[in-house]
């Protein structure tokens, strides 16, 4: 809440330029009369200093302040008080992220998995009015995040992702239940959920499409992600002796299904095919997915002309009483 002094007739102000006109006809009026003195043939006599003069000047200057405090409160000097309501109508936002082994691929720096936590990240960095969750499958799903807008935390526990967390698979459409679960019974303005994955569903009960249906059924919009080079990229494989090698792998990315998912709910596919064009997608949809922010200004104004024109009255009355009275009196 901040308070400043504002003026409701501020073109008044104008009328100040009357001081330095009175201020310049008085100079004028006590140099003339001064030129005007004539001195008598008792001007042997000793000479007698006199207060009246220097109070007549002071008295001039109380009348040239009371003037300019009057033309003041004439302007209506008001404090102005205003505070400022911000509500945001903030989105719910349910991140569904492919852990499994296939995740590994070289064909992103430094793999799949990485980039794609690194650029989500970045992401959650930017809506930070939003509540966001993370939900992470493989051969099934769970939630590692619930929603929630301490986004330090849900940072904390994206770091916790590692290979292996669940049993290897693609479970892409109980991936999307669970997203969808954590998301029915939000009352925000706008519920997405971003899918990303490399592959195609191989495990789960729930099909992709079965669970698009739900998502639409509850007014959730799905985003999806194809991460993959075109082509082929060096995929994790396991040898007899148990060692993880990297060969070039046939990609091969269900963009059909995941293109039906995000039409069905009213969201948009999208392919990524390195680092570059995964980090656009995420501002793509960034700007897509806007939180509405309402922001509601109150002023309050008080009068405040009151002490000066008080200040005004006292000076212009004390004015005249030393004219009409002590300066009387002074020899």
């Amino acid at each position: 809440m901040s308070e400043q002094i504002v003026f409701a007739h501020k073109e008044l102000f104008w009328l100040l330029a009357i001081i330095p006109l009175l201020i310049a006809w008085y100079v004028f009026k006590q140099v003339r009369k001064q030129t005007q003195v004539t001195y008598s043939t008792a001007s042997f006599l000793p000479k007698t200093t006199s207060l009246k003069p220097v109070l007549r000047h002071v008295m001039f200057a109380f009348q040239m302040i009371a003037i300019g405090l009057l033309i003041t409160a004439m302007a209506r000097p008001q404090s102005s008080t205003s505070s400022q309501e911000v509500s945001t109508k903030g989105i719910d936002i349910v991140l569904a992220m492919d852990i499994s082994g296939s995740m590994r691929a070289k064909d992103f720096e430094p793999n799949r998995l990485e980039a794609a936590r690194g650029l989500a990240l970045d992401f959650v960095d930017g809506r930070k009015t939003d509540r966001i969750g993370l939900v992470v499958f493989a051969g099934e799903a769970f939630t590692q995040c619930p929603l929630t807008t301490d986004h330090s935390v849900l940072k904390n526990l994206f770091q916790d992702i590692e290979f292996g967390m669940i049993e290897d698979g693609t479970a892409m459409g109980s991936g999307l239940a669970t997203a969808v679960n954590r998301l029915n019974e939000s009352k925000a303005k706008s519920k997405v959920v971003i899918l990303l994955t490399d592959g195609v569903n191989n495990s789960g009960n729930i099909p992709p499409l079965t669970a698009a249906e739900i998502a639409e059924t509850y007014g959730i919009k799905v985003y999806t992600i194809g991460v993959g080079t075109n082509g082929k990229a060096p995929m994790p494989v396991q040898t007899i002796t148990g060692q993880t090698v990297f060969r070039k792998t046939d990609v091969y990315i269900d963009e059909e299904t995941l293109n039906q998912v995000a039409e069905q709910t009213g969201g948009k596919y999208f392919r990524a095919t390195d680092n570059e064009s995964l980090k656009k997608i995420y501002s793509k949809i960034d700007e897509l997915e806007k939180t509405e922010i309402e922001v509601k200004e109150y002023r309050k104004r008080k009068e405040e002309f009151y002490p000066f024109a008080a200040a005004s009255g006292i000076l212009l009355l004390l004015s005249f009483f030393v004219q009409h009275t002590t300066l009387k009196s002074i020899v």
